[in-house]
């Protein structure tokens, strides 16, 4: 072993104590992760002009957005097999390029349809980066941080957020509206390539890289890996419990800048009030990050989604004036967004190394396939229903969904990878 042991007196912050590869993982994947929140929160601000634009309803704006995230559902499978057989850092590369190329071409779509297919092709990429992206950081990161490392991780999405809000507030400002939306989608462009060069310069797990050395995998053991009896139930409750963050988390955000826009908020006042939310999603990302570490995955995934529902319950039924609103803002983000801090560590220690990309990537993006009708149904629900009302009917059956399944799942906190693959082999041997 290279590594120093380092006093518990004199350790520092708990991200100081990380190795030098886990520390370039770790920023590697925020930053990627930062990127896609930019890409793909674009849409979100984008939607008032194409509905005042293009003449769309409320219910064609929810199928553009789940067009990119039933997509991204296939995507994130199909990458997740291809990382268990040709590495994590490689197809990591590849799904960036991807959903980068994609994003900027939707800024030229001239037509409904024409977005509708854009955006569905960038969901492939998006998908898959999450999803291999989550097991990189997941096997190099040792168990005692894992948690947190993972939940920090995904803490990026909301800075992506924050730069796709305030470039909507300059772009908004300062340019045409024909031309201001589009500039939102073209921004997806440059900040990817520099994702690129970050993973560039992060080597491949040393779990995966003894997995492969140990035995021959190929891509149909990986298919059918993770629906063999003895995994069956853990993949099933896994996409469960991705279904229900997933679907609460897009039925809210896709049409939160609408739902402040039908409240009478300007353009600068929405991206205000968003502002406050955002700065709830990155502090919610960190709180459950290290309280998955200390709790524990399954009762910081349970804590966060019973926070969700009260939340936007609270915050899209009650007749509360603008103040009120402003201040809910906060735990509208916090609740919502730490509810996916603990998902990958977990997720990670729930399946074995040679399926982990697959049940990784399978379970996460079948909860965002199906979790992509969520803002279709409330785009339709909402011709019959407030806006607000119909986001809380399925945000907060969504979160029931999740507390629910979670507390089927074994705890998983501090285990190492190696007892994950033996347990595994234990249990495939006696069936």
């Amino acid at each position: 072993m290279d590594e120093v042991y380092v006093a518990p007196a004199e350790r520092g912050l708990w991200f100081q104590q990380l190795t030098a590869k886990e520390r370039s993982a770790l920023i590697a994947t925020f930053c990627g992760w930062m990127l896609d929140g930019l890409d793909v929160m674009v849409y979100s601000f984008v939607l008032p002009s194409l509905i005042m634009l293009w003449h769309i309803s409320k219910g064609q704006a929810g199928l553009l957005g789940t067009s990119a995230l039933l997509m991204s559902a296939v995507g994130g499978w199909f990458a997740g097999l291809m990382a268990d057989r040709y590495g994590r850092v490689r197809i990591l590369q590849i799904t960036i390029v991807w959903f980068a190329f994609f994003t900027f071409l939707s800024g030229f779509a001239q037509n409904f349809g024409q977005l509708f297919l854009i955006r569905g092709l960038q969901g492939l990429g998006f998908g898959g980066e999450w999803a291999v992206g989550s097991v990189l950081i997941g096997e190099t990161v040792r168990a005692e941080f894992r948690g947190r490392a993972v939940g920090t991780t995904q803490g990026g999405w909301s800075i992506g957020w924050a730069m796709a809000a305030v470039f909507y507030a300059i772009f908004l400002r300062y340019l045409p509206q024909e031309i201001a939306w589009r500039a939102m989608f073209w921004i997806g462009l440059l900040p990817a390539l520099l994702a690129i060069w970050i993973r560039g310069h992060v080597s491949e797990s040393e779990t995966f890289q003894s997995r492969q050395s140990s035995m021959q995998q190929t891509s149909s053991m990986h298919f059918l890996g993770i629906f063999a009896p003895e995994m069956l139930r853990t993949t099933i409750l896994a996409s469960l419990v991705s279904l229900g963050a997933q679907g609460g988390y897009y039925a809210l955000n896709t049409f939160l800048p609408l739902y402040l826009n039908t409240r009478g908020l300007s353009v600068m006042k929405t991206g205000g009030y968003l502002l406050v939310i955002i700065a709830g999603s990155f502090s919610g990302y960190l709180t459950g990050a290290h309280l998955s570490d200390s709790l524990g995955r399954r009762w910081t995934l349970a804590i966060f989604a019973v926070g969700s529902f009260v939340t936007i319950a609270c915050y899209t039924i009650f007749p509360i004036g603008n103040l009120t609103t402003l201040l809910l803002g906060f735990p509208l983000g916090f609740f919502p967004s730490g509810s996916f801090s603990p998902m990958g560590s977990f997720f990670t220690e729930l399946f074995p190394t040679s399926l982990r990309g697959s049940g990784q990537g399978f379970a996460y993006n079948l909860g965002r396939g199906v979790g992509s009708l969520f803002p279709a149904l409330v785009g339709y629900f909402s011709i019959y229903l407030p806006l607000g009302r119909a986001i809380a009917v399925f945000a907060v059956l969504a979160y029931v969904l999740m507390v629910l399944s979670v507390l089927l799942l074994p705890e998983t906190k501090g285990k190492e990878l190696v007892e994950v693959d033996m347990d595994a082999e234990r249990l495939s041997k006696v069936d």
